[in-house]
């Protein structure tokens, strides 16, 4: 009787183990990090500098739709770079801690070579993280994260440990990619539609349920 209830006690004790590791997985916004307050105050919205943002940018129904063409000009006239779309969130720079974005995106068919999110501030270059489309393919700048991204809702969660210098890329709650960020002085997330190389001649993502969160 002793050696059964131990091995039963044993079972229970795995089993808990196991459906721990699964909820963490599942949402890893819980481990201590706290949502901070957003508003529209939060979004600024990057868009062609000459065209007004109704051109470029719709929130309906809580759902932002951002899109971009790749004759477009670029977002201020003395920019040099690619032209974009871009949700900007203001407020909440930062420089040190471990902080999180959370968002639902939605890639349509077609959209190629384009950068969909990303965790700006880095030493040397412009950015620590970029989540990129090539294809139907979600990436991590070129590297592959998850296979057939169009046309379906997709929850994507970026924790960024400035201590560690790591960053983390969860997909739907399932942690996809490990990797060292890459040092800066401060940071700040985007999402929205940014080309890159090989860019198709229209860029379009939504994004709804947008969230910052941050380690207390």
């Amino acid at each position: 009787m002793g050696y059964s209830c131990f091995v039963l006690a044993l079972f229970y004790i795995v089993l808990l183990h196991l459906c721990t590791q699964r909820a963490k997985g599942a949402d890893p916004t819980a481990a201590g990090f706290t949502s901070l307050p957003l508003n529209s105050s939060n979004f600024v919205i990057q868009r062609p500098y000459d065209l007004p943002q109704s051109a470029r940018y719709s929130f309906i129904n809580g759902v932002h739709r951002l899109w971009v063409y790749s004759t477009d000009k670029p977002h201020s006239p003395t920019s040099k770079t690619k032209p974009r779309t871009e949700i900007r969130i203001v407020g909440y720079d930062y420089s040190s801690g471990v902080w999180q974005f959370e968002g639902h995106g939605f890639v349509p068919n077609g959209t190629t070579g384009v950068c969909v999110m990303q965790l700006f501030g880095a030493y040397g270059h412009a950015t620590t993280l970029m989540m990129r489309v090539y294809n139907g393919t979600l990436t991590y700048y070129r590297t592959p994260i998850i296979l057939d991204i169009y046309d379906r809702w997709f929850r994507l969660n970026v924790i960024h440990d400035v201590g560690a210098g790591e960053v983390w890329v969860f997909i739907d709650g399932v942690l996809k990619l490990k990797a060292p960020d890459h040092g800066g002085a401060s940071h700040y997330f985007k999402c929205g539609v940014y080309a890159q190389d090989k860019d198709s001649n229209y860029m379009e993502s939504h994004w709804k349920g947008i969230k910052v969160l941050k380690k207390m």
